[in-house]
């Protein structure tokens, strides 16, 4: 027996499910409608309404979900992206979390660094 395929959806298809009574969105280029799951995410249902008709992978992988949360999003899958939006989606750069890893371990480089020219200063 073949596998079921999944419904195929652009990311402007995806992109009409924008609304608090309609969400939807692109994680790991699967297509989830989450509207049902708003009331019951420990989150919030911001989070998720923030993120309708777009998508989410990189904040839903920050977010470190666990795997019973993985597993009870099959329940909300309604298909995956067309192949050629898998391949242009916008690549969002750093998220936010590794954004603030650079910035504090960049801190802490040219602090040692400054440490290190002022010790060797103070020894003259």
């Amino acid at each position: 027996m073949a596998p079921t395929e999944l419904q195929q959806y652009s990311l402007a298809q995806v992109a009409e499910h924008n609304k608090p009574t309609d969400v939807w969105m692109v994680i790991h280029d699967k297509v989830y409608d989450v509207t049902k799951f708003l009331a019951e995410h420990p989150g919030g249902e911001e989070v998720l309404i923030e993120f309708a008709g777009k998508e989410a992978t990189a904040d839903f992988d920050d977010v470190g979900h666990s795997s019973d949360a993985k597993e009870q999003m099959k329940q909300f899958l309604v298909g995956e992206l067309i192949e050629a939006d898998r391949k242009k989606k916008a690549t969002t750069g750093l998220t936010i979390n590794k954004r603030a890893a650079l910035i504090a371990g960049s801190a802490m480089a040219i602090g040692a660094g400054l440490a290190l020219i002022f010790k060797a200063g103070s020894k003259k």
